[in-house]
């Protein structure tokens, strides 16, 4: 049940402040009603799932299984409206491959998607283009080590689109062709995508996984496998493990979306019934248990990476059947784990010798029970940090935790429960799929919402502090205890210390003190409330746009499309412009540190305890023309909402800890920026295509090492006062009771000085022309470079269209590069194509073309760019190339369009900008009206020869 409880885990225990429509008038849905007949005698049979367990079906749900051992999951769902959602599930993953079979697994993956039974090679790509979906997205694939998951989503299905991809996918299984072409074409991409994965975190990965795991099969390599055995692949050997596992009983086929679950059903009978496997049968090999007399620690060492420490408490796997009672254990261990995080948290927010430290418990490819600690220590002193986060644990074992602290976390879980039942109308389709294939990859069923809450409901009372006590003695319990330390620089000792410092005795601190609730009542007051002094309305798109007597504009759009979800954003302020562009600010940090620098006296850990069991939040952003306070709540705590993020621009706290954390976090991966290419790009590029502007650029270390809490403060505390707000509120509330709870709070708020915009900042430099390629080094292998070619364009909303055909351009030339590139050539596994073209100012945008490559090949990519682009502007492109880009995006928009996070990211800003009314009415037909001859033009103005910009990643000498 675990699977479907994980993104009810993720979101409660993170500290933080339409109708169906795909086959009408396709397939009829009219079922004659039932006669009434009496109670069968019989019990229903149990869905293979639930075998074993006594957790009530997801009654959603629809199982099956064919004669010959497939099994299969069924549902309706519509979100988001029209779309389908099919995932294949091999159960075998890289633990199932023999020796000398070191990758085959996912080898297999990557030759299943070129030539099959019904499609020719390199053409299922194409066809799903045409019915909408987007490669890479919509369109993907997966291996682990116990799995590899086909997933595709088609977003506008058809009765006809539905039954052709079905079919595809039961010839990709069951008939892939398997060429002597195919193979070596696929080889080069694969050892392209083994190429530019390779580096630091690769490295530790590896070594993470020979440590932890010694002894077991899985702690001899990654999923993607190694050079020697995929040059070594032949069409013989691959089609033997393909044979070998690819088979019907072990196979999961799942389809969640928004039709009959019958024809869904009738689908995968239809095409997949017939797939007869060769024998003999297989079984999956034994995946062994952790070695007690493996060694217990290693040190790595890593110029590019900060000193980290990662330890591991292990225990055998063991299958169990999932059962409530199971689940309720688990769920007292959740709540064990989360105490200590939250210990450790309030330890490293107070300052010391850690930056960050967690410890959670994870069951790892059906071979490891394990409870896993992860220490990022303030500076270099390790053995400190280890011996704190020790001192924590011990003290978590030694001083069980008040009942009123237990209360508080069973709370949060609860109110997070109760929220996934009330939103659960929300989860779309791929989710439910992932979720369902997931179980059935650990061996655990999936549970309704209502479910998951009823367990957790009744088991309240076992949330004591001894079971809390025994929980936290069973995770830390176990053998062996292993642990990697990673160095930025070599230690010969490290190794000798580290065995010390896991065995050294620690004392438990004092009894960590029973965490006090906090009121609302403890923000500072914001003044009367507010009047009403003009409405208006945004017909178009369903805006009510109320004016305040202070300035205020409040913009409101209620929508119950998403139930149980307000998304709420205050827009103050001239964002990147208010910052100057001719010198570095500290700019940076606000992300980090300025939501946690607290509301008047009130820090981080009081705001916790303020929203404890809530859904209030707060984040804070910097747009192109304006400052963002953000959050996502619901109907029942938007007015605390709304009092928290008008309390934090009315009297902003400033904490020094969360700056000198801030600073702390970024001067301890500062060396990571130069760890690959990819790391230089992301570090550089941004900098260099706004033409050195620095707030686009990286800070550089001596940079960071001057942020302190009063230059941070120096410059946010101006900006948090300036510019009038704009505040709007999507989704699912009543409008009435919004705009009274904005009158006692924003409304409350005194009249706001101008927003200034900097001296030379209404705009950005354009990316500037280079003779020669601007070269960057890398310290990652030497096998591995990065080239990257941009042209200037242009910003603003003024000139909209423009940038909707540059959007199109980027996706007809990535195709073309991708196919030349990757599926030719086997020179990269990741070229890329953007159009960045920012509409809050009226300059500083570029068209983007970067891919990595070995260093002998930054030429050939040069070439080829500059080819694509003077093809793109000598001659328009195909019909089909253009249907192909222009679908999948108009989908994409649609599918985005029936949640309110697309309406708010289209329209916040509306009452500065009202352009974005016509902006947003126009985006889907825009796209749809462009013409090969418009883009062909497009490209002649703005991919013009000697205007690109140019730049290489190279290793290091």
């Amino acid at each position: 049940m675990r699977s479907v409880l994980s993104r009810v885990l993720r979101s409660a225990f993170v500290f933080t402040f339409a109708a169906s429509g795909a086959f009408t008038g396709i397939v009829a849905e009219a079922r004659t009603p039932a006669k009434a007949v009496a109670p069968a005698v019989t019990a229903a049979p149990v869905p293979w799932l639930y075998r074993g367990s006594d957790i009530p079906p997801d009654k959603a749900w629809i199982f099956g299984e064919l004669p010959n051992g497939l099994r299969y999951a069924v549902r309706r769902n519509g979100v988001p409206p029209h779309q389908v959602s099919i995932r294949v599930a091999i159960d075998a993953g890289s633990l199932m491959e023999r020796e000398g079979e070191r990758g085959f697994a996912h080898f297999n993956e990557h030759l299943s998607f070129r030539g099959s039974r019904y499609v020719p090679d390199g053409e299922a790509k194409r066809l799903w283009q045409r019915l909408g979906a987007t490669f890479g997205s919509d369109t993907n694939a997966s291996t682990t080590p116990t799995q590899t998951i086909y997933k595709l989503d088609l977003p506008s299905a058809t009765a006809e689109g539905l039954d052709e991809s079905v079919k595809i996918l039961s010839g990709m299984m069951a008939a892939p062709e398997l060429t002597q072409a195919e193979v070596d074409a696929e080889r080069r991409t694969v050892l392209a995508e083994l190429r530019e994965g390779s580096g630091p975190q690769q490295r530790v990965g590896d070594a993470t996984r020979q440590l932890f795991f010694a002894g077991q099969r899985l702690g001899a390599g990654s999923p993607i496998g190694d050079i020697s055995s995929l040059n070594a692949a032949t069409v013989p050997a691959l089609r033997e493990f393909h044979d070998r596992w690819y088979r019907p009983e072990h196979t999961l086929v799942v389809i969640a979306g928004d039709a009959d679950p019958a024809i869904f059903e009738a689908l995968i009978k239809r095409y997949f019934s017939d797939w007869a496997p060769k024998p003999p049968t297989t079984v999956a090999p034994d995946f062994g248990k952790p070695d007690p007399n493996a060694p217990r620690t290693r040190v790595l060492v890593e110029t590019g990476l900060p000193t980290v420490v990662n330890i591991a408490v292990l225990r055998p796997w063991a299958e169990k059947n999932d059962t409530i009672e199971y689940n309720r254990g688990k769920l007292i261990e959740t709540v064990a784990t989360r105490l200590i995080n939250r210990r450790l948290e309030t330890r490293a927010r107070a300052g010391g010798s850690f930056l960050s430290a967690s410890i959670d418990q994870q069951d790892i490819s059906r071979s490891v029970d394990g409870t896993f600690i992860q220490i990022v220590p303030l500076g270099q002193d390790w053995q400190a940090a280890i011996r704190d986060v020790r001192g924590v644990i011990a003290d978590a074992l030694t001083h069980p935790s008040s009942q009123a602290d237990i209360d508080r976390e069973a709370a949060e879980f609860a109110s997070a429960l109760q929220q996934a039942v009330e939103t659960s109308t929300n989860d779309g389709g791929g989710e439910l799929s992932d979720n369902l294939v997931e179980a059935v990859n650990i061996h655990e069923t999936v549970a309704s919402p209502e479910v998951a809450r009823d367990v957790f409901a009744i088991m309240h009372d076992r949330l004591t502090p001894a079971a809390i006590l025994a929980a936290t003695q069973h995770l830390m319990s176990g053998t062996p205890t292993r642990a990697l330390l990673t160095l930025p620089a070599a230690d010969p000792k490290a190794d000798a210390l580290l065995n010390a410092a896991l065995v050294a005795d620690v004392k438990a601190g004092p009894a960590t003190a029973e965490g006090k609730p906090v009121s609302f009542d403890r923000l500072p007051a914001l003044g009367k409330p507010g009047t009403v002094v003009k409405t208006s309305q945004i017909q178009s798109v369903g805006l009510q746009v109320l004016e305040f007597s202070n300035g205020l504009k409040l913009v409101l759009h209620p929508d119950p499309n998403e139930v149980g979800k307000v998304l709420v954003t205050a827009r103050f302020g001239a964002g990147m412009k208010a910052l100057p562009s001719n010198k570095p600010t500290v700019a940076w940090a606000a992300p980090i540190a300025l939501v946690a620098s607290g509301i008047g006296d009130l820090g981080q850990e009081e705001l916790d305890r303020l929203t404890s069991a809530r859904r209030i939040n707060l984040a804070f952003d910097t747009d192109e023309d304006s400052f963002t306070l953000r959050a996502v709540t619901r109907a029942a705590d938007l007015n605390d909402e709304l009092k928290l993020m008008a309390g934090k621009l009315a009297h902003p706290g400033w904490d020094p800890a969360p700056v000198l954390r801030a600073r702390a976090a970024m001067a301890a991966g500062y060396d990571t920026n130069d760890a690959s290419p990819n790391s230089v790009i992301n570090r550089d590029l941004q900098g260099l295509l706004h033409g050195g502007d620095p707030r686009w650029s990286t800070p550089t270390r001596e940079q960071i090492a001057a942020l302190t809490p009063a230059s941070f403060r120096a410059l946010w505390e101006p900006l948090l006062a300036q510019g009038p707000i704009e505040l709007s509120i999507y989704g699912d509330f009543d409008a009435t009771k919004a705009a009274a709870a904005v009158a006692a709070t924003f409304g409350a708020l005194a009249p706001r000085a101008p927003a200034v915009i900097a001296s030379g900042s209404a705009g950005s430099p354009s990316v500037k022309p280079t003779r020669k390629p601007i070269m960057r080094t890398h310290r990652g292998p030497d096998d591995q470079a990065a080239a990257v070619m941009a042209w200037p364009t242009a910003g603003g909303i003024a000139d909209v269209y423009e940038s909707r055909k540059l959007d199109i351009l980027a996706a007809i030339f990535n195709d073309r590069l991708f196919d030349q590139l990757r599926e030719g050539e086997g020179a990269s596994y990741s070229p890329n194509v953007s159009s960045q073209w920012p509409l809050g100012m009226a300059s500083g945008g570029s068209f983007v073309v970067m891919s990595q490559v070995k260093p002998q090949g930054v030429d050939r990519f040069f070439a080829l760019t500059s080819s694509i682009a003077a093809q793109m502007a000598s001659q328009p492109v195909t019909a089909d190339e253009l249907a192909r880009s222009v679908g999948p995006l108009r989908q994409l928009i649609a599918r985005a369009a029936s949640g309110n996070t697309f309406w708010l990211n289209q329209l916040g800003g509306i009452t500065r900008e009202p352009r974005k009314e016509q902006a947003l009415i126009t985006l889907s037909t825009d796209y749809a009206r462009i013409t090969p001859e418009e883009l062909q033009a497009t490209a002649k103005r703005w991919l013009v020869p000697g205007k690109e910009f140019r730049m290489t990643v190279l290793p290091g000498k």
